[in-house]
Parts: C-alpha cells; sequence; structure tokens
C-alpha cells in the first residue's frame, strides 16, 4: 500500500479496508507501546495496554472526528487504557493484599542506569496524572496543545498541573538523595 495519511486511512477503515487499519497499526504501535510501558513498568502489561488500545480505536473508529489529529486522539486513548490498567492493578493488589513489588532489573555498574532508574522510581511515586503529564511532554516530546488534547484539559491547566509534576519529581528525586545540578 503506498503511503498514505492517517486521516485517508481512517476514511478506508471506516470504508472497509482491512489493510489500512495495518497501516495505523504499524505507524503509531512502537509510540503507544513505548509509552504505555514508561506508565505501568511492565512489558507484558504494556503489550496488554497495546492491544487493547488498538481494539478501542478500532472499534471507535467510527467517532473519530477528523478535524482534529489521529495521532493526538489515539493517544488520549493510549493515556487513558494506561491509566484504567494501573488502577486495576492498584484494586486487585489490595483485594489480594500485595503489596506492589517492583520488577527487579540486571543491574549493571553505571552511573547513568542508576540515574534512570532513579528518575523512574521518582515517576512512579507521582499520581498517575502527573506522571502522564511529564511522559507525555519530556519522552514522548509532545507540544502542550497536544498534550492538552490527549488529557482533555485547557492549556493553561496543562502548564500549571505540568509544573505542579515537576515540582513533585523534584522533591520525590531530593529524598532519594539524587542531585539536581
Amino acid at each position: 500500500m503506498i503511503e498514505i495519511s492517517d486521516t485517508e486511512a481512517v476514511r478506508r477503515c471506516r470504508a472497509g479496508d482491512q489493510k489500512a487499519f495495518d497501516v495505523l497499526l504499524k505507524r503509531h504501535e512502537r509510540m503507544v507501546y513505548n509509552l504505555a510501558l514508561r506508565m505501568v513498568r511492565d512489558t507484558d502489561d504494556a503489550a496488554d495496554v497495546t492491544q487493547s488500545v488498538f481494539i478501542k480505536v478500532y472499534e471507535k473508529l467510527d467517532g473519530f472526528d477528523e478535524r482534529y489529529k489521529f495521532f493526538s486522539w489515539l493517544y488520549k486513548i493510549a493515556v487513558n487504557e494506561a491509566l484504567s490498567h494501573l488502577e486495576r492493578r492498584k484494586r486487585e493488589q489490595r483485594l489480594d493484599g500485595i503489596d506492589a513489588a517492583e520488577e527487579e532489573e540486571e543491574t549493571v555498574d553505571d552511573e547513568l542506569v542508576e540515574r534512570d532508574q532513579q528518575i523512574q522510581d521518582g515517576l512512579m511515586a507521582l499520581k498517575e496524572e502527573h506522571r502522564a503529564l511529564i511522559i507525555l511532554k519530556h519522552m514522548q516530546g509532545l507540544s502542550y496543545e497536544e498534550i492538552g488534547q490527549i488529557m482533555d484539559i485547557p492549556l493553561k491547566m496543562v502548564k500549571s498541573r505540568l509544573y505542579s509534576a515537576r515540582q513533585q519529581l523534584k522533591d520525590q528525586l531530593k529524598r532519594k538523595g539524587m542531585s539536581l545540578a
């Protein structure tokens, strides 16, 4: 299939062209998976979230408004699905009476790996909404406008909440003894 825009792929999907959905899937799957992985911090869970996202996208394709970017609509679904997954996981852990266990990673004696782990731990200590804001802005490189569309909040609120999220992350990292030079 020749290179087509997301909007054209959506139109073709609505008309019954399954290959057009494959274009959307191939184009955006890695980004959705990376977002999910940063949110849920488990490869299997991230794969499950990614699969759920694309099932929902397929089911709700008729509801996509072509006046907006498909990318923003997709990311909104992805963020919401990751947040829902985290909430379900939290409820299951409370029901089971099991504390959340961090997945152990192979340790490498490297300052960069240690710093990344401290940042990831700090992110996981934040509320899910604040974590999502930081991930979307600083790890996915989205604009404030795109984040506002995804999170369904006004631009001023994006900036305000992102500022708060950064301050909370900074405080978390200081408590863990990480210097922020």
